[in-house]
């Protein structure tokens, strides 16, 4: 099993920063893919951005230029570092791990922009 745990979320005020963290631990493989997801209220979860094996990234369009993932392959963790914050990146952020046989998921972190 993997377990995957999400910190640093809070409030936040518009055009400000704030660094979220997900630590995974367990059955790790080396080649794995971590992601982080929002789920805002009344819409769906969507990918916000992931980081894969060699380094690899993908963001939302949205996000583009304003958040950058980033991993610490020793300590199994990834950041997401969110800066020029709107009202709209308001959600639940979640942090997803996957490789192998596992698909893991934390339980989120709110994440509140104010105007």
């Amino acid at each position: 099993q993997v377990q995957v745990v999400e910190s640093g979320g809070g409030l936040v005020q518009a055009g400000g920063s704030l660094r979220l963290s997900c630590a995974a631990s367990g059955s790790i493989f080396s080649f794995n893919v971590m992601a982080w997801y929002r789920q805002a209220p009344g819409k769906q979860r969507e990918l916000v951005a992931l980081i894969a094996g060699g380094d690899n990234t993908n963001y939302a369009d949205s996000v583009k230029g304003r958040f950058t993932i980033s991993r610490d392959k020793a300590k199994n963790t990834v950041y997401l570092q969110m800066n020029s914050v709107k009202p709209e990146d308001t959600a639940v952020y979640y942090c997803n791990y996957r490789s192998g046989p596992y698909d893991s998921w934390g339980q989120g972190t709110q994440v509140t922009v104010s105007s």
